[in-house]
């Protein structure tokens, strides 16, 4: 029986197999991370200043205002609106994402491929270099990248790259060492054989037959991965080394900015961008945990088993 296309989405399949626990984890999660996308994606419309305006129609906002009707969430010390810019905020950590996850499934997955069906003295060379890179430190490197593409004051797309590509540096040999795990064991199954046997070229078999068969466990690995991205750009920006407040609104750079204010008990600028960040990370979590245990299937029984063992002992009780 063919299965319709909401069963095969990666998302939707999980969480129709998910059931307890589980399922509200993945349910949670899958919420969360939407409602951030949702917000990227609508900030023009739900924020009510820009994340870089300083005044409106009665004059400047001020510094460090307090919540009030025209400020829900105050003023940093700059003078910007804080809700204004936590909601900007969300964009610049959805596109960092995006950029990061795109470019290293690509890039690990093609090596991945070709690695692992051609084998030989490339599959061995790049297997050290991806070893190797494993020993970089995630931020160090986004540090230093950012530096050298802008020299670590940058506007919003030379520091979302930065982050974005030191992401996809780092996180490469994890894709590619999946990928090409599961190419070596599926290009000796019999359906690649018979592929091969009637002619089919190497091109046709590694796209046609190999790659479906060898990407089925990405989609857990990137929600696993997908936190670093955002928490790399919101490090940088905390460091110094992030994106300027005229051209992006980002959290981590208005954490360090409202560090001297937390001492002075002016609590409204940190808290904020700092929720958004751990809920962010909360939520994509949520989503990675909970599709690593759905992918064991003796977590997956396990939590089955308990929904029937507690189904029977309410049916006893009654």
């Amino acid at each position: 029986m063919k299965r319709s296309l909401l069963s095969r989405i990666p998302v939707l399949a999980q969480l129709r197999q998910s059931v307890g626990v589980q399922r509200f984890m993945l349910l949670t999660g899958v919420i969360i991370t939407g409602v951030y996308v949702l917000v990227a994606i609508f900030a023009p419309l739900i924020a009510p200043y820009s994340y870089g305006q300083l005044k409106g129609p009665s004059g400047n906002f001020g510094s460090q205002q307090a919540p009030s009707g025209a400020h829900l969430w105050g003023t940093t010390v700059g003078g910007y609106d804080v809700l204004s810019r936590t909601i900007f905020g969300a964009r610049t950590a959805i596109v960092a994402i995006i950029i990061a996850i795109v470019l290293s499934l690509i890039i690990g997955v093609l090596l991945g491929l070709f690695s692992g069906y051609f084998g030989g003295p490339i599959d061995r060379v790049l297997v050290v270099i991806c070893d190797a890179i494993y020993a970089f430190p995630t931020l160090l490197l986004a540090i230093v990248i950012s530096i050298a593409i802008s020299g670590g004051s940058s506007n919003f797309w030379s520091g979302v790259f930065s982050a974005a590509f030191s992401i996809t540096v780092v996180y490469i040999p994890q894709y590619f060492r999946v990928v090409r795990a599961e190419v070596v064991r599926v290009k000796v199954e019999s359906y690649v054989e018979s592929a091969r046997v009637i002619g089919a070229g190497d091109l046709r078999i590694i796209f046609r037959h190999v790659l479906r068969n060898s990407i089925r466990t990405l989609p857990l690995i990137i929600t696993l991965n997908a936190t670093d991205a955002f928490e790399t750009l919101a490090g940088l920006g905390f460091l110094g080394f992030g994106i300027e407040p005229s051209s992006a609104a980002e959290w981590g750079y208005d954490l360090q900015k409202a560090l001297s204010d937390v001492t002075s008990g002016i609590w409204w600028t940190a808290l904020f961008p700092g929720l958004a960040i751990v809920l962010l990370a909360l939520g994509i979590s949520l989503m990675g945990e909970s599709l690593n245990d759905l992918a064991d299937p003796r977590l997956r029984r396990r939590g089955a088993a308990s929904e029937v063992t507690e189904a029977d002992a309410e049916e006893v009780l009654a």
